[in-house]
């Protein structure tokens, strides 16, 4: 299901802009207003400064979010990712990607994500090139471009990362999805998709707004996804 979902053209809010005090319920609408991927951000202080969830709250989201036929797209922003991979594919995820950046064994970080049972991803920031990615082409599911520096919410989109995205496309086998994560908005979906981007990430554009339903459909639109 995931891999599926993963090679169609969705937008994919982040929790990671959600109001805490009623994540259920502003997960619920999105998901009645179309959402099919659910974006996690998982961030622990080292790697990036912040600190935000782990596996209690994918868990806690699990059968919500794959009742309404969609996925859980985790998104470890954690150093050694590879010692999570296992908790949080039993939490519930259904992809999960890993930072280059972050391990000394990439390949086989994306091997333990495959061999727990989820698709596998890697991310990159906006200094890494494009040819760590290629270099395992063949072993990701998901390809994901950083169009801020990891860590925050918020922040303005990267101009040069529509070139990156269409390198990226480019350099790598078509089954793998490619996704675009950082100041994803309605001014900016459109030509990210332009650019070879089908998974687009939308946190504080979504759930920074007052109504989160609307501002997913009027992005999602922006993008051509409707």
């Amino acid at each position: 299901m995931a891999n599926e979902r993963l090679r169609e053209r969705h937008l994919a809010p982040s929790i990671l802009s959600a109001d805490f005090a009623r994540l259920g319920a502003q997960v619920g609408e999105v998901l009645a207003a179309g959402a099919r991927v659910i974006h996690v951000d998982v961030m622990d202080g080292h790697f990036v400064p912040p600190i935000t969830i782990g596996p209690l709250i994918v868990g806690a989201l699990a059968d919500q979010v794959h009742s309404s036929g969609a996925v859980i797209d985790v998104h470890l922003m954690i150093e050694r990712p590879e010692a999570l991979v296992a908790e949080f594919a039993r939490a519930g995820a259904d992809a999960i990607t890993v930072h280059p950046e972050a391990t000394p064994h990439l390949h086989y970080a994306l091997a333990a994500i495959h061999e727990a049972g989820c698709d596998a991803g890697a991310a990159i920031c906006p200094g890494t090139p494009t040819g760590v990615l290629v270099e395992v082409g063949d072993d990701l599911d998901l390809a994901l471009c950083m169009s801020v520096n990891p860590g925050w919410g918020g922040q303005k989109f990267i101009a040069a990362s529509l070139g990156k995205l269409a390198r990226m496309r480019s350099g790598l086998p078509e089954t793998v999805a490619l996704e675009v994560d950082g100041g994803v908005n309605e001014d900016t979906a459109g030509a990210v998709v332009d650019a070879g981007a089908n998974l687009l990430v939308a946190g504080s554009a979504v759930f920074g707004s007052d109504d989160p339903a609307a501002a997913f459909a009027q992005i999602a639109a922006a993008a051509g996804f409707r």
